[in-house]
C-alpha cells in the first residue's frame, strides 16, 4: 500500500458520500457525481482550495491538528475515521525514533499470558494480535474457535479463515457483517502501523486470493473492535447467541484479548457450558505467537 495512495482514497470516499444536504450547503443539487466538491470541502474545512487539492493528492504532511480536526468535522467522520484520519497524518510525518527497553518481549509474555487464561475456567478468552493471527486462548477459547484452529489452512488467522474457507460461512452465520468487520479493522491497524510487512502481505495476499476482501478493502471503511454481539454456529453445540469484550495489553501493545459471555439462563449459556468437553489441547496454538505469518 502506497501511503498517498491510502491517504488519497479514503479521502475522496469520504467525501463521495457526504451529499450537499447533509454538508447544509445550499443550491447543491444537478451535479454528475454525488458527494461534496473540493471546493465545497475546502470552505467548510477553512483551507483554500489548494491546500485541501494537496492532501486529497495524499500529502498530509505538517498538516496541523485544528485542520485535521476540521476536516473530519467536515466530513462528518466517527470516531474510528477521525482516529484512522490522524493516523495517517502521523504516518506521513517523520519516523519516531525507536523504543528501547522497558517492554517485555512476546516471547517472554506468552507464559504469563497462557497461565493467566488457563486460570479462567468460566467464558471463552482469546488473544490475537493486529495481523489477526491467533496468539493463546483457554481450554474454552480453543474450544469456541476449534474450526479455525483445526484448518491448518489458513495459519490460525481470523482474516484467511473468512475469507479463504468455505466453513467461515457456516461458522458465522452473519458472515457479511462480520467480513465487513475483519476489513476495517486490518484497514484501522494498516494506517496505525503502515510499515508492519506482516500486515502488508496479508493484506496483499487476500486482496489477490478474495474477491470477497477486495471489495471491501476498496471502501476504506474502519473501525474500532471494541464490544459487540457475535453470533456462531458451533459444529458440537450448534447456535451461540453471544457477546463480546474486547481488551487492550498495556506492556503489549499489538495484542488484543476478547472475553464472551452468554445472558445467564439462556440456551447459548447451557451450550457454553458444554464447550468444556470439546476444549482443544494448548499444544495446537504452539509456542510461537507469530507462527502464522511466516
Amino acid at each position: 500500500m502506497e501511503h498517498r495512495d491510502e491517504v488519497s482514497d479514503f479521502l475522496r470516499t469520504r467525501r463521495g458520500r457526504i451529499t450537499p444536504d447533509q454538508a447544509g450547503i445550499i443550491g447543491g443539487a444537478r451535479r454528475r457525481v454525488p458527494g461534496l466538491r473540493r471546493e465545497e470541502l475546502a470552505m467548510l474545512t477553512g483551507v483554500s482550495v489548494e491546500y485541501y487539492a494537496r492532501m486529497e493528492r495524499g500529502d498530509l504532511r505538517g498538516v496541523s491538528a485544528e485542520v485535521l480536526d476540521a476536516l473530519a468535522r467536515a466530513l462528518q467522520l466517527d470516531e474510528a475515521e477521525t482516529d484512522h484520519l490522524n493516523d495517517l497524518a502521523a504516518a506521513a510525518g517523520p519516523r519516531p525514533p525507536r523504543r528501547r527497553g522497558g517492554r517485555p518481549s512476546q516471547a517472554a509474555a506468552l507464559p504469563q499470558l497462557q497461565r493467566f487464561l488457563d486460570a479462567v475456567t468460566g467464558a471463552p478468552m482469546w488473544v490475537r494480535d493486529r495481523r489477526l493471527d491467533f496468539v493463546a486462548a483457554n481450554a474454552l477459547g480453543r474450544a469456541l474457535y476449534s474450526p479455525l484452529l483445526e484448518d491448518e489452512s489458513v495459519r490460525g488467522n481470523t482474516a484467511r479463515f473468512t475469507f479463504l474457507s468455505p466453513a467461515s460461512r457456516v461458522f458465522f452465520p452473519d458472515w457479511e457483517k462480520n467480513a465487513d468487520g475483519i476489513v476495517a479493522t486490518l484497514r484501522t491497524y494498516a494506517g496505525q502501523n503502515p510499515l508492519d510487512k506482516g500486515l502488508t502481505d496479508l493484506i496483499g495476499e487476500l486482496v489477490t486470493r478474495s474477491d470477497e476482501f477486495r471489495v471491501r478493502w476498496a471502501r476504506h471503511d474502519v473501525r474500532h473492535h471494541r464490544a459487540g454481539d457475535k453470533r456462531l454456529h458451533h459444529p458440537v453445540v450448534g447456535d451461540l447467541d453471544l457477546t463480546y469484550q474486547a481488551m487492550e495489553f498495556t506492556a503489549q501493545p499489538d495484542w488484543f484479548m476478547f472475553a464472551y459471555s452468554a445472558e445467564p439462563g439462556s440456551v447459548s449459556a447451557e451450550r457454553l457450558s458444554m464447550l468444556g468437553s470439546v476444549a482443544l489441547p494448548a499444544h495446537l496454538l504452539g509456542e510461537d505467537p507469530h507462527r502464522a505469518a511466516r
